[in-house]
């Protein structure tokens, strides 16, 4: 009878260890997947703000403060004086012809060779601070730079050809379109240079210069 009893409780307790085994593998499992899982957080947003945490990033943050320079991407949107004399040359074009010639003497200008022959009264710390500046700012704007200087070398061309046929209207409607697109896509680029993480995919740029 004893014995019985005995075997009973040995037995519950035997079960009742592995369920208790059992238990604690499982919240083992449970606690080693989550850090698995933080860490691969903790990683992409250091991949976002590793820029923006470094001290060179805050030094210059507070260096920007009282300039015409954007402290969350360190860029200036003085830059996009450089394409708004372009703008208003291609624009006079229809009704002054022989304004072609400047146009085509235009050539694009690296942000930091922009400010260097600029009469900006920070141009040296706004050259300093591009160098700073989040990838996830610069790289978009510098996309959306490249995309306008590529319509506009597309928009001289098309202008001199049409030119040739003597069609004023047909180039009056052209350099509209084309004067039009590229000041939207300065927009974008001041977008970025506020802070603004919109981006063109391929798509959208080829559409643009192929119109």
């Amino acid at each position: 009878m004893y014995g019985l009893i005995f075997y009973k409780c040995l037995h519950d307790k035997i079960i009742s260890t592995r369920l208790g085994l059992m238990a604690t593998e499982q919240t083992s499992e449970k606690v080693d997947e989550n850090p698995v899982q933080s860490t691969m957080n903790e990683t992409a947003n250091l991949n976002m703000t590793d820029t923006e945490n470094s001290a060179e990033f805050l030094e210059f943050q507070e260096k920007v403060k009282d300039a015409n320079i954007n402290d969350q991407t360190l860029l200036a949107t003085d830059y996009l004086n450089h394409f708004n004399e372009i703008v208003m040359t291609l624009e006079m074009v229809p009704d002054m012809p022989e304004l072609l010639d400047e146009a085509k003497a235009w050539a694009p200008k690296s942000y930091p060779d922009h400010f260097r022959d600029s009469t900006f009264s920070d141009k040296e710390l706004a050259i300093d601070a591009y160098e700073h500046s989040p990838a996830r700012y610069k790289q978009p704007f510098e996309k959306t730079v490249s995309t306008i200087d590529k319509l506009i070398a597309v928009t001289i061309e098309r202008a001199e050809e049409v030119m040739g046929t003597g069609d004023a209207d047909h180039l009056r409607l052209m350099v509209s379109d084309s004067t039009r697109t590229i000041q939207t896509l300065m927009d974008r680029a001041g977008a970025s240079i506020n802070g603004s993480l919109v981006t063109m995919d391929q798509d959208e740029i080829d559409d643009l210069l192929n119109r």
